[in-house]
């Protein structure tokens, strides 16, 4: 049998190829090596192009979060050469050199497009791929791509990906030749012997699992905490590897998300009673102790109360805190806002449940916790319960009710979720006629929203005895921030790559004025509470702990007539957006039995300033509880980590290397195991889960 030799490599062709063990691992150890260094570089495009937040991190963070990274990028290399590996027990297999070069493309064309997305996915929400992805394409798939397609540049990104995939062929290629032997091999005869090929592989096997678990020590393999190594939350961020975390997401989103709940830490009797001891304050009265966990009549002092009927509650998308001039922000960006805080009673310690509008919408409206799991509690089963929240608070009084929002309500199944809450009356983008401007992705201007807002309300409400209760929530200041031809705002400069994001804010925060002016000359003014709050907030070039406090940091504004003679101008208490609903009933006066998971922060016993249990949306199993000047993070699998924060104008973090006070890691998981339980058993309402109808 004869051999065609390649003239021009040196190396003999395909036909009658019969590769040696030394070619072979060559061939692997290349193909290796050059997977490491193509994600090595990965790492340095997300860093250069997130380099604003760098901050103050020392080199030696980031020479650490490569190493880690390394250590990650190997396990996924293992993945990629399994194939190979595996060809060691077949001198046939370890001949299809085509077969291996397709398969090493499309590995790394496929980790190479995920590496590309990754660049403004992390820019977006300071983590790496996670179940955000899954969430997103769960929605209307046109929406998605609109935004994705109107917000970054794709057309770019893929041209960029398909030239890249065209030189990884050809690299694998070539090194496919470079590894050949020099000397061609002439028939079967001389293939390697079987137990040297098992051999071999038995060695090869051992060194992959190793790479894989990434050390040799006893315990789990390397884990997406192992990288958490310096005080930078980016460096630690840049150690993971986004294909693993994807794949970890892709893991957990599609197997039964109960299977990914909390699990239980202490026996639910104590874990009930510690909830108990958190949430139950002098006003309250617990009813239904054998089935329900919180379940109370809440009667508020008197003196405490306002002379007020009506409720409207404002959701701004993406209206972080730490933006927010009347928490100390510099710039500029929200002086309608700043100026409404003179007017009411603005609380400085707030933040949202979680990092989503969705865990916005049912923690605010439906004051029920973000939970593992549960983050898209009105996209699942459970999301048909009925809750404790305003609507049907309200709707119990007779009031009446108003949904405002730009865009579409199937969007998070909000018409299916709110309409099971009790909401009757409800517009969205398919409702504005001739708007001022129309989002090609999401729906209307906030301006067309707020317009509207204010005159539904004025036509159905004003100077009539029925109180009512409404939901107006903003949209503008979204990915991808399509707005007006001729913005009614200075843009914002000077904060590169947020420039255009606080644009969008600047121009929602003009919005909301726009609607306040109409407001206040409407007859139900006066006999209205205004309650506006953050959906979520967003990063900046600073990570506030691993849980990167600016995206929950949000303001709380209340406005009604007389708030600022009871309460004052600001308040320091800590908050979320489960607190929002008793608060509000705490103003309103009258008993009334909820089973909200917060209390009202207007009433707080002497002594407490408040606390809050949050988690970041993207499916992990991390959460954690903040009081005034700390808080406590607890990461699935790991020792819980404390800090000392501090928010407004001068914001700071610093880890505490002390003992980990065991109560606040107590009232933490029982919260969370409780709340949990409450979902899962149905009995989260107002009433028994066999009585609701």
């Amino acid at each position: 049998m004869t051999t065609k030799v390649n003239k021009t490599a040196g190396a003999p062709a395909a036909e009658g190829f019969t590769p040696t063990i030394r070619s072979h691992l060559g061939f692997t150890a290349l193909c290796a090596v050059a997977l490491l260094v193509i994600y090595a570089l990965l790492r340095v495009a997300l860093l250069v192009y997130n380099r604003e937040l760098i901050d103050d991190a020392p080199v030696s963070s980031f020479i650490e979060a490569f190493y880690n990274g390394l250590r990650f990028d190997l396990r996924l290399v293992v993945y990629a050469c399994a194939p190979l590996l595996l060809s060691l027990l077949s001198v046939k297999a370890m001949a299809a050199r085509g077969f291996h070069r397709v398969w090493l493309t499309f590995f790394a064309s496929v980790t190479l497009f995920l590496g590309i997305t990754e660049l403004d996915f992390y820019r977006e929400f300071h983590q790496r791929l996670n179940s955000l992805v899954f969430q997103y394409f769960q929605e209307d798939t046109k929406t998605v791509m609109s935004m994705i397609w109107n917000g970054f540049p794709v057309a770019r990104y893929l041209i960029a990906w398909a030239v890249a995939t065209w030189l990884l062929a050809k690299l694998f290629k070539a090194l496919d030749l470079l590894s050949r032997p020099k000397t061609p091999t002439r028939s079967d005869a001389s293939a390697p012997a079987w137990y040297l090929r098992g051999s071999v592989f038995v060695v090869c096997l051992l060194i992959a699992v190793v790479a894989a678990r990434g050390h040799l020590r006893q315990g789990p393999p390397l884990r997406w905490g192992d990288a958490y190594t310096t005080e930078s939350m980016f460096a630690n961020q840049l150690g993971l590897n986004g294909t693993l975390t994807l794949t970890s997401a892709a893991m957990a989103s599609f197997s039964s998300h109960r299977d990914n709940a909390w699990k239980s830490t202490m026996p639910d009797e104590e874990a009930l009673a510690t909830v108990r001891k958190m949430l139950l304050t002098p006003h309250d009265k617990l009813v239904d102790a054998d089935t329900a966990a919180i379940r109370r009549d809440f009667t508020p002092p008197v003196e405490n109360t306002l002379p007020v009927k009506n409720v409207v509650v404002i959701l701004l998308e993406s209206f972080a805190g730490h933006f927010v001039g009347a928490l100390g922000a510099p710039g500029n960006i929200t002086p309608y806002f700043d100026k409404l805080a003179e007017e009411g009673v603005l609380f400085d310690r707030f933040f949202s449940n979680g990092t989503h509008t969705h865990q916005g919408m049912f923690a605010t409206m439906a004051c029920f916790p973000n939970l593992p799991s549960f983050e898209y509690l009105m996209r699942t089963p459970e999301g048909a319960h009925q809750f404790s929240g305003l609507p049907q608070l309200l709707s119990a009084r007779g009031y009446d009710d108003l949904y405002v929002y730009n865009g579409n309500f199937q969007w998070d199944n909000q018409s299916g979720f709110f309409s099971n809450q009790g909401m009757k009356n409800f517009i969205g983008r398919e409702d504005f006629v001739d708007p001022v401007y129309m989002d090609p992705t999401w729906g209307v201007s906030d301006q067309d929203m707020f317009d509207r807002g204010a005159a539904e309300l004025e036509q159905r409400f004003s100077g009539k005895d029925k109180p009512f209760y409404a939901l107006l929530q903003s949209l503008s200041n979204h990915t991808p921030y399509a707005l007006p031809e001729d913005l009614p705002v200075e843009p914002v400069t000077g904060h590169g790559s947020a420039d255009q994001h606080l644009t969008a804010m600047r121009y929602s925060d003009w919005a909301l004025g726009q609607f306040f002016e109409k407001a206040k000359k409407s007859k139900y003014y006066k006999d209205t509470l205004f309650v506006v709050v953050g959906d979520h907030g967003w990063g900046s070039d600073v990570q506030l702990t691993e849980m990167d406090l600016f995206r929950f940091n949000v303001p709380l504004l209340l406005i009604a007539p007389g708030i600022q003679e009871k309460f004052g101008k600001v308040n320091h208490n800590v908050g979320t957006q489960v607190d929002v609903v008793p608060t509000i009933m705490g103003r309103l006066g009258g008993e009334v039995r909820h089973q909200c998971w917060g209390r009202d922060l207007l009433n707080l016993p002497e002594g407490d300033q408040g606390m809050g249990v949050i988690k970041p949306s993207g499916g992990e199993q991390t959460v954690a509880i903040v009081t005034p000047q700390r808080i406590l993070i607890q990461p699935k699998g790991f020792e819980p980590r404390l800090y000392e924060y501090q928010l407004g104008a001068k914001p700071s973090a610093t880890r505490l290397h002390t003992d980990i006070d065991p109560m606040l890691q107590k009232d933490l998981e029982a919260f969370i195991q409780t709340a949990t339980k409450s979902l899962l058993d149905n009995s989260a309402g107002v009433k028994d889960s066999l009585n609701q109808k």
